[in-house]
């Protein structure tokens, strides 16, 4: 039984695609889904660690709100409850150590599906998530196509 599946949001359409494939997929499960606002590697990176958040503005933490509210929206379109959570620091860490500290059974993530150049230049969250979780990861690329 999947009772808490974890879905991190950007805004993107794979990550709007994560969203609907957990709903469908875990009808009985309490979805989260998570916001990471980046902060670039540098001074405050140093800083970062478990239990510890680097500061992020008022306005930073009121557009990562805006940036859910969608999320929101077709939780309330699908008849569904969603908890919504904001996080500082760097995507793939903070992901899985919500994961981790949450109980979290299932990470459902949106992947753009970049190969290439184009991965080895901006990296890929999902796959870092996948390669670090200690449980379970579900890849979602498209609405119709899950890895």
């Amino acid at each position: 039984m999947n009772d808490r599946i974890l879905v991190p949001y950007d805004g993107s359409e794979p990550a709007g695609y994560a969203l609907e494939f957990a709903f469908e997929t875990f009808p009985d499960a309490d979805v989260t889904a998570l916001h990471v606002i980046q902060i670039p590697e540098g001074y405050w990176g140093a800083f970062e660690g478990p239990g510890i958040s680097p500061p992020v503005t008022e306005k930073a933490r009121e557009y990562a709100d805006e940036l859910l509210e969608p999320a929101r929206e077709l939780a309330a379109d699908r008849g569904r409850e969603l908890e919504t959570e904001v996080l500082a620091g760097k995507p793939d860490d903070r992901i899985v150590e919500y994961a981790e500290d949450e109980g979290c059974d299932v990470i459902v993530v949106g992947s753009h599906g970049r190969e290439g150049i184009s991965r080895v230049l901006l990296g890929s969250v999902a796959e870092n998530v996948v390669r670090r979780s200690p449980m379970p990861v579900v890849v979602v690329r498209n609405r119709s196509q899950t890895i």
